[in-house]
């Protein structure tokens, strides 16, 4: 269970004379006493596209406004008021002598479980590739499907609408995102898009024979800075038209159906700062960063999906090595997805003496580190988890052990990573729908 809290602005109007009698003369002398204000706590609500009922009480006031919907209480003083769903609300509302009261009043959102399986755009695409990841929804032992979005190559895979995306020619259409989302749907599935917001060098490149060097990050000298990523392949966080460009995708994909949109490359280019610099950073590239997930976070939720990061496994403890600070970032997400794959690990990580052939142990005590980095933010906890065999040979056995590290470290929910769509259906135990 994932709860978040979303504010909404409540508005009690008196729309009386603005004017009262003083009892020593008759003379008029303005109304600046405000209605009195109680609203009672917000049941919570299943996503941000489920409706939310304000409930309360006032003295004195003829309207209750919240946005554009306004209704008259009861004799008694109580209101109730329906809007259509948590993020869509703002408030404004006067009396006739200018007087207001006002209340914040935070909705939780409760997520549901997610159990789920990354899954590419070529690969929803393909039948075969398709039909085994839906039998594993069919059997009960995945809940969510993560589905790309925008991949590592820039590629957005479905006919967005997006000004920048059709400009750059990154859109191919691959798959029918409404149609994948309707079938996914009807199945009681549900699907987080997967965006990789600055390692696109499909756009960097558009930007660079544009004449728009700064969108993209560069080395010391003023060229694209090169990796083993490629030639031209991340863009510049700090760029706001990066930035838009990104929180676009993502409100489009919500505004589709998307129940959630996560961030993946949601980070600088891995290697010495020295060698790469960001036109337009002010201050730091883990602040720049973080503010990124701040812009996004209303405009998503907004359209009405839940919003969160992917992050490496090692930025809990050197949160300036790639700019992921994980307590900064995770004031603007639902949750955070860490990368704690066991191969990525070194050596003694956690004291864990070989992580790779430890996925138990290493999976569990970094989760642990993370709940613990990520307490009190707002944010909780969905690791992303290793499907796939790099120096040990990975199977059914050693899915479970990740599965259930996870699990007995108090999260329900994962996502399971292999590149080829390709799972160990027997390393995933079904459970009961909920």
């Amino acid at each position: 269970m994932i709860v978040v809290g979303v504010v909404l602005a409540v508005v009690v109007v008196a729309l009386s004379a603005g004017f009262a009698l003083s009892r020593s003369g008759g003379t008029p002398v303005a109304d600046t006493a405000p209605p009195a204000l109680q609203v009672l706590p917000v049941e919570p609500t299943g996503s941000y596209r489920a409706p939310v009922v304000v409930r309360g009480n006032t003295i004195d006031a003829v309207r209750v406004f919240i946005g554009s919907v306004s209704v008259t209480p009861d004799p008694d003083g109580s209101f109730e008021i329906e809007v259509p769903w948590a993020p869509a609300v703002e408030v404004v509302a006067v009396d006739a002598a200018g007087n207001q009261s006002s209340s914040a009043v935070v909705t939780a959102v409760t997520l549901p479980r997610m159990r789920a399986v990354h899954v590419t755009a070529h690969a929803w695409s393909h039948e075969g590739l398709r039909e085994a990841v839906l039998d594993l929804a069919r059997e009960g032992r995945i809940d969510t499907v993560q589905l790309d979005i925008k991949d590592e190559d820039g590629v957005v895979g479905y006919d967005s609408q997006v000004p920048l995306a059709r400009e750059s020619g990154a859109v191919e259409t691959i798959y029918d995102a409404k149609a994948a989302l309707a079938h996914l749907h009807d199945l009681g599935v549900q699907v987080v898009g997967r965006i990789v917001a600055f390692r696109d060098p499909t756009v960097a490149a558009w930007a660079w024979r544009h004449g728009r060097p700064d969108w993209v990050v560069q080395n010391p000298s003023g060229q694209p800075y090169s990796s083993h990523y490629g030639a031209i392949a991340f863009t510049n966080f700090a760029h706001p038209e990066v930035r838009r460009y990104n929180i676009d995708l993502a409100v489009e994909a919500a505004q589709l159906g998307f129940d959630g949109v996560m961030y993946d490359y949601v980070r600088r280019p891995d290697g010495s700062l020295n060698s790469m610099s960001f036109a337009g950073l002010t201050g730091t590239p883990s602040q720049a960063v973080a503010d990124f997930l701040a812009q996004s976070r209303y405009p998503v939720h907004l359209a009405g999906a839940h919003l969160s990061a992917a992050v490496y496994g090692i930025a809990s403890t050197r949160p300036d090595e790639i700019a992921q600070d994980i307590p900064l970032m995770s004031r603007s997400v639902d949750f955070v997805a860490p990368m704690v794959y066991p191969s990525h690990w070194n050596s003694g990580e956690y004291g864990v003496a070989n992580p790779n052939a430890q996925p138990y142990d290493i999976t569990f005590r970094s989760l642990q580190d993370f709940q613990t980095v990520t307490a009190n933010t707002g944010a909780t906890v969905i690791p992303w988890l290793q499907d796939f065999s790099l120096g040990v040979p990975y199977g059914d056995n050693e899915i479970r052990a990740q599965i259930d590290a996870t699990r007995d470290a108090g999260i329900d929910s994962f996502f399971l990573w292999n590149a080829a769509t390709r799972y160990h259906r027997g390393g995933i135990e079904p459970v009961a729908a909920r």
